[in-house]
């Protein structure tokens, strides 16, 4: 028995075997052949096994992700069958008695460049199918697992380096108990994404992935950051305990469900969700949410080798507008860049990609996706309460430029004869210094701010959020921080305006009593923490929240905050 600790990212106990999820050692070296015929027998089992896998995988994704996902293991399928690649790499290790591995290798990277050199966008894309298809059967050949996490079958602990929101996205949560990585932190995708799923995470651990082997028993305490390897019977008995426990809590926070935030004094704050797709729909509604207050469309351009349709983003939108029966949602725009990254679009890399282009400046640039997006919100605004924002605006004239492209798109579906709600909210994300501290200026022209604290604290702190050595400096408790939360909720309400907040900060019971007494009016987090803040705000007195969030706005420290927060809620 070994034990790990890291961050608590997502609250539960998670008891199962270890699935790590690490890309395997594809390497090999070149060989000289005798029996060339054994060689190719070889080629085609591997190549029989990964049509095999395919297949199933083409099956189960038009049942779970539909026709469109199914449509890219359809196209590896074809790559498979094609005499084109198959027939030069059987005659390469017949004619020059080499292995399967090197001739496979050599042949997919000649097909591979050849495609890639193409201005043809759909060749291009095929060289994607190659890559992808060869690694398959690669590791047939080498007798490695490839690691698929749409596949999981059973029920699993996830291990490994970081994920990736497409990763997480895929992770089945009937199977996937909980997971564990060695980076990342509290306000990382993965663990964002771990808390919409509703499974227990522990993130920055540093050494899960050197320390847990496949199908080791595994303990995920997602309330203390705790990682259990190999527990002993004893210790597997007391987690048991302890998560049956904190489901009577959950209960208890359940029967709120059908309850307004209202503060102990009468004050009504709206507490909402954020989501990443529609299928979010059902925890935000099982968990009481007023709202959604950030649906982070980026999804729907991830895990797949192409741009969405108008009609695929209408449909999403339409249905996440249905299901809220006229609730509101707040849709923020493309928001890609920093630690997402879309393989197909080709961006440049860039030294500092959180400080780069990305989210608005990349959509005022790439005008066609854009427009795109925004033509199917548009058309998708009659369907319920939409309100739209844009992400990482810096300067009025960025969202000046954003309102008018909107504007454009909104008097041409109006010309083909599209209705379009008249009563669409237009707002910002506040998440860049500077933006804050304008906020009075931005106030005059926006309808609503949303904060978005993970990107707003490690701008103003100078601190990367995903790197460990300077993680100390990521304060949402910090006076600095409250002060411009402060400056952007006073500024909205100067105009007659609201203000949100739609980071991590949001759903914290440290941050809550601090954020409501400086008059908040709607806070967004994952749906799994509003029935825990709801009971929260039912307990504490604004007036009384109003007098803590003065004298802390004068503190000095993170610790002294924490401390007159504790204080002021026992």
């Amino acid at each position: 028995m070994s034990f790990l600790h890291g961050i608590a990212a997502s609250n539960g106990i998670a008891i199962a075997k270890a699935y790590r999820l690490v890309e395997p050692d594809l390497s090999f070296e070149k060989k000289t052949i005798d029996d060339t015929n054994s060689e190719v027998k070889r080629f085609r089992m591997a190549m029989e096994k990964s049509t095999s896998e395919l297949e199933v995988i083409r099956d189960r994704a038009k049942v779970e992700l539909g026709e469109d996902k199914a449509a890219i293991f359809e196209a590896h399928l074809l790559v498979l069958s094609d005499p084109e690649l198959t027939g030069p790499i059987e005659d390469k290790i017949q004619s020059e008695k080499i292995n399967a591995e090197f001739a496979l290798k050599e042949t997919a990277d000649m097909f591979i460049t050849m495609f890639e050199q193409m201005d043809n966008e759909y060749m291009k894309e095929r060289a994607a199918d190659i890559r992808d298809v060869t690694k398959r059967v690669l590791c047939h050949l080498l007798g490695v697992q490839l690691v698929n996490p749409s596949m999981i079958a059973e029920e699993v602990i996830i291990v490994a380096e970081d994920l990736t929101p497409s990763d997480t996205a895929q992770l089945n949560r009937k199977f996937v108990k909980g997971f564990t990585t060695n980076i990342g932190g509290r306000t990382s995708h993965s663990a964002i994404m771990a808390r919409s799923l509703e499974i227990p995470a522990v993130v920055g651990t540093k050494a899960a992935t050197v320390e847990i082997n496949n199908g080791d028993m595994v303990i995920v305490d997602g309330l203390k950051g705790e990682v259990h390897i190999n527990p002993t019977p004893e210790l597997v008995e007391q987690y048991r305990k302890i998560h049956n426990e904190f489901e009577a809590q959950k209960a208890e926070w359940a029967k709120l469900v059908n309850e307004k935030t209202v503060s102990a004094d009468g004050h009504h704050v709206e507490l909402a969700a954020n989501i990443g797709t529609p299928n979010d729909l059902k925890g935000v509604m099982d968990n009481g949410g007023e709202g959604i207050g950030l649906y982070r469309t980026e999804f729907l351009y991830m895990g797949r080798d192409q741009l969405p349709t108008e009609e695929e983003q209408f449909e999403s939108y339409k249905a996440v507008l249905e299901g809220m029966n006229g609730k509101p949602v707040v849709v923020r725009t493309l928001d890609i860049g920093g630690d997402k990254e879309l393989p197909y679009l080709e961006l440049p890399k860039e030294l500092n990609p959180f400080l780069g282009f990305r989210a608005i400046r990349l959509c005022l640039e790439e005008q066609e996706i854009f427009r795109t997006q925004l033509r199917a919100l548009l058309r998708a605004s009659s369907y319920g309460n939409l309100k739209i924002m844009f992400p990482m605006i810096a300067t009025l004239d960025e969202f000046r430029q954003a309102k008018a492209i909107l504007e454009e798109e909104k008097a041409k579906l109006q010309s083909e004869g599209q209705t379009v709600s008249e009563k669409i909210e237009l707002g910002i994300m506040v998440e860049i210094p500077s933006t804050a501290v304008l906020a009075d200026q931005f106030a005059k022209e926006v309808d609503f701010f949303s904060i978005g604290t993970n990107d707003l604290i490690q701008y103003t702190m100078a601190a990367d959020r995903m790197n460990q050595r300077v993680s100390y400096l990521y304060q949402p408790y910090s006076p600095s921080i409250l002060r411009l939360v402060k400056m952007v909720i006073d500024a909205s309400h100067a105009e007659g305006k609201w203000t949100g907040m739609c980071g991590e900060m949001a759903g914290d019971e440290t941050a809550i009593p601090v954020l409501l007494g400086l008059g908040l009016d709607e806070f967004s987090m994952s749906a799994t923490s509003i029935l825990k803040a709801r009971s929260l705000i039912r307990n504490l007195k604004k007036s009384d929240m109003e007098s803590l969030a003065q004298k802390v706005l004068n503190m000095q420290t993170t610790d002294q905050v924490i401390e007159a927060v504790t204080a002021a809620t026992k």
